[in-house]
């Protein structure tokens, strides 16, 4: 089991790009075919289901990208030297938020984490259970025809 986390977080960064494309020009596809005039409504269960693959795979990345920044590099010097750190380093990591810091023994912190890597992994864990249980209510509102337009 721990071997697949470990493959999975390293092949994430390179798979869920392709992924998030592909939903996101499937969604492009779907309001581009959308009738002219039809107004604000709620999108159908496959649009909402599309959005829940395509936030569920950007927080993946996202997450998958932070955890693994720097990991490539064995020793901890070497890696906060690569990210511009001066002296003495200590690396400490958090799973949540997503955090790989070298910290001096001076206590001054360098975060190798970019800062746009929580924002799109909380933004993708809210999104795509609320995606996909609006995907849910739609298909069985739909099924049981108690939503009529």
């Amino acid at each position: 089991m721990a071997a697949f986390l470990v493959l999975t977080l390293t092949l994430a960064p390179l798979v869920t790009p392709f992924v998030v494309a592909g939903t996101a020009l499937a969604l492009a596809k779907r309001a581009y075919d959308r009738e002219l005039g039809s107004g604000l409504r709620l999108p159908d269960a496959t649009s909402c289901a599309l959005l829940a693959v395509l936030a569920g795979a950007a927080a993946l990345g996202a997450y998958a990208y932070g955890v693994m920044r720097g990991f490539y590099i064995l020793d901890p010097d070497q890696m906060c030297a690569a990210a511009g750190a001066r002296g003495d380093h200590v690396v400490t990591r958090m799973a949540l938020p997503v955090s790989v810091e070298c910290v001096t023994s001076a206590g001054q912190g360098t975060e190798l984490v970019p800062g746009w890597v929580n924002p799109v992994v909380y933004g993708g864990l809210v999104l795509s259970p609320v995606a996909l249980g609006t995907a849910v209510a739609q298909s069985s509102g739909s099924s049981t025809g108690a939503i009529s337009s």
